[in-house]
């Protein structure tokens, strides 16, 4: 009993310490044979697996707590603890992280087997999913921040893996359209959230400044007190919550910041699963989730109007992402593009669902719940999705939707659980992409936000659009490629777990959304002292909202997956011939083409920009400083060596001379300084 206890105390520093070790043992495990090199990058993250699992009888019990290791003494302004936070949140997402990211990395051994650079994969891999473990279980700002910056680094190699820039890894086009390299869409993905990150790393400062804390728990105790400090400052508080939201947005690719994620496709599909789907795009709803009861309190018990911006920052900045990339997403021809789109899209109703919950007391429980749900419920199907694509890039060896036209005849399994992640994508009932969806819709209503449910409501038919439409295209096509086959036991398994796991969350659906509501409330209540009074009117009150706004929903999916049925499944129309046909039609699908012109105007005003002022920075600020300093420093000192030789002869009774001078001057000196004392 007492060896189980003690492992269970170490499972949450275990299960992010195992990913590390997995990253520093590939290299030298494959001067050793290949076999262990894989073998070490699949078992450590395995381990996390089971670490994470450890974590589960905390959950079911009640049982949280903040384990703190003293690490740097800070003086007057106390100790820096490094340690863990283990809650309802870090113990599903750290779960939802570890299994999804051991199944995406057992596929990738035989994605991977005969692509180069595997060593560096498997490292940076192992490095990724250890970072965002460590994000995830962080009790405190720095260490989360820690994590934060080794998934971005990360993500900059992994998606830019590929960084020779063969023409066969370019993404984009098809011709005439422009191509996009490797390294560029690496570098892009790394710029773009080093804005956010930076501007993250500013709001840290200041909160420590006024609160004397990095730690989560200590930040929502002290929150009345340094909240009145900042408060005193005008415009300081609310400077600090929009520094603090660009970093959550900017890492999960959300308006404004979300033209890099289409681009970060240029990686290996594993890697395009692991950002989109388990980590890094996950990070930001996390550490929105992760704060909310700091901002709660300050907002609705300690009074401070300005967090109502924030929360409602969060919620139309992820409302209008969830509209803009489901349109995108419907004109979109490279099949692994069209997933991105709707990763933004989906991200967005997540970030909506916690906005809704801060802006509204009736439905913060409700909110927050739909909010993680429906991350737990994306992670899986975008997962499998992403999986299943791959596996149908393999087979057919192009990107583009529309070149792949397999038959399910050649690849049974994998369009079987295709068309289950895009069912619960489209929030098909009973899958589980259903259930939260429409939580996140209720809580939209129910917390007097009209505009926001509209908004999240004629998006669910632009979802269902796409995925159907991506679905026909690549499996409802007129081509037969007999030479093709199913994909390896290794790549199928776990996508065919995961298409398993979508079904049996969506049998429970109802059951899981309640239970996940009272395991916050009570956390709420219970261990944070959250004066919320009871659970909202929302999950108590059988209203007749409750039975009309599935029929709504369903009747709104119907209006998008129809129409996308009937072109794209049944070839009953040709989307080329409708488009030629109406003038009006193919403005919009231009416009939606070129991204709403958004990333057209980034690229004229930033990166433009940015290269036409390079030659005269060169010319006029470069030039200047490396000519005075490479040329004209050494020019000085060669010059004072030229000048200053003439006086040295080489006789020793004149060099005796300049010592003596030199001794007496000195002596001068200090006696002048002695006198003047």
């Amino acid at each position: 009993m007492v060896r189980v206890v003690k492992m269970m105390d170490l499972a949450p520093w275990l299960c992010w310490i195992f990913p590390f070790l997995g990253a520093v043992l590939v290299y030298p495990a494959d001067k050793v044979s290949k076999k262990l090199r894989d073998s070490i990058a699949v078992i450590f993250p395995f381990l996390s697996v089971i670490s994470a699992a450890l974590l589960i009888p905390n959950l079911l019990e009640g049982r949280y707590y903040d384990q703190k290791v003293a690490w740097i003494d800070l003086g007057s302004y106390g100790k820096l603890e490094f340690g863990v936070l283990v809650d309802p949140l870090s113990i599903i997402i750290a779960n939802i992280v570890a299994i999804l990211c051991f199944l995406i990395i057992l596929y990738s051994v035989g994605y991977m087997r005969h692509e180069p650079g595997i060593v560096r994969y498997w490292f940076s891999m192992n490095l990724f999913v250890g970072g965002m473990l460590l994000l995830v279980l962080a009790d405190n700002l720095i260490s989360l921040f820690i994590g934060w910056e080794i998934v971005g680094l990360c993500s900059y190699a992994l998606i830019g893996h590929y960084y020779l820039d063969e023409k066969k890894y370019w993404i984009g086009g098809p011709e005439p359209h422009p191509f996009q390299k490797p390294s560029y869409c690496g570098l892009k993905a790394l710029l773009t959230t080093r804005f956010g990150d930076v501007a993250l790393l500013a709001s840290i400062i200041l909160l420590f400044l006024f609160s004397r804390t990095f730690n989560f728990m200590d930040l929502y105790h002290k929150a009345p007190e340094w909240m009145a400090g900042m408060s005193k400052i005008p415009g300081m508080l609310l400077l600090t919550l929009l520094l603090f939201i660009a970093g959550p947005l900017s890492k999960s690719a959300q308006f404004p910041f979300h033209e890099w994620l289409p681009e970060a496709m240029a990686g290996p599909t594993p890697v395009s699963a692991l950002i989109h789907a388990a980590t890094m795009v996950k990070a930001g709803v996390y550490l929105i989730a992760r704060t909310f009861p700091i901002f709660y309190y300050g907002y609705w018990i300690a009074g401070f109007k300005e967090i109502g911006i924030y929360f409602l920052f969060v919620a139309f900045l992820g409302a209008f992402s969830a509209f803009l990339a489901g349109t995108q997403g419907m004109v979109a021809l490279e099949l692994k593009k069209a997933l991105a789109y709707s990763t933004i899209s989906q991200i967005g109703y997540m970030f909506l669902a916690i906005g809704v919950a801060g802006l509204s007391a009736e439905v913060a429980v409700v909110g927050y719940m739909a909010g993680i749900a429906h991350l737990m419920s994306h992670a899986f199907f975008k997962a499998a999705l992403f999986l299943c694509a791959g596996a149908v890039i393999h087979a057919t060896g192009t990107i583009y939707m529309h070149e792949m036209s397999l038959s399910r005849k050649i690849m049974p399994y994998t369009w079987l659980f295709m068309w289950i992640a895009a069912l619960s994508l489209s929030g098909i009932p009973p899958l589980y992409g259903f259930w939260s969806k429409d939580a996140i819709l209720l809580a939209c209503f129910e917390g007097g936000r009209p505009l926001l449910f509209i908004i999240a409501l004629i998006t669910v038919p632009i979802t269902a659009f796409y995925s159907f439409r991506f679905m026909g295209m690549v499996f409802h096509g007129h081509h037969e490629h007999e030479e093709k086959h199913e994909a390896e036991k290794i790549m199928l398994i776990p996508y065919g777990l995961m298409a398993l796991v979508i079904i049996a969350l969506g049998l429970i659906g109802p059951w899981l959304n309640a239970h996940l509501e009272k395991i916050f409330h009570l956390y709420f209540v219970e261990t944070l002292n959250l004066p919320i009074s009871h659970i909202s009117n929302v999950s108590t009150e059988s209203g007749a909202l409750h039975y009309v706004l599935p029929i709504i929903s369903i009747a709104t999916i119907a209006l998008g997956a129809y129409p996308s049925y009937y072109i794209y499944v049944k070839k009953a129309l040709s989307p080329k011939q409708l488009i030629d046909k109406y003038s009006w039609l193919k403005s919009i699908h231009s416009f939606l083409w070129n991204r709403w012109y958004i990333d057209a105007f980034y690229n004229k005003v930033f990166v433009k920009t940015m290269l036409n002022m390079r030659s005269p920075l060169l010319r006029y600020i470069e030039g200047v400083i490396d000519k005075a300093l490479n040329v004209g420093i050494p020019d000085f000192f060669l010059i004072l060596y030229l000048k200053a030789r003439k006086i040295q002869t080489g006789y020793l009774p004149v060099n005796m001379l300049y010592v003596i001078a030199f001794v007496l001057a000195l002596l001068i000196i200090v006696a002048g300084v002695v006198v003047g004392v």
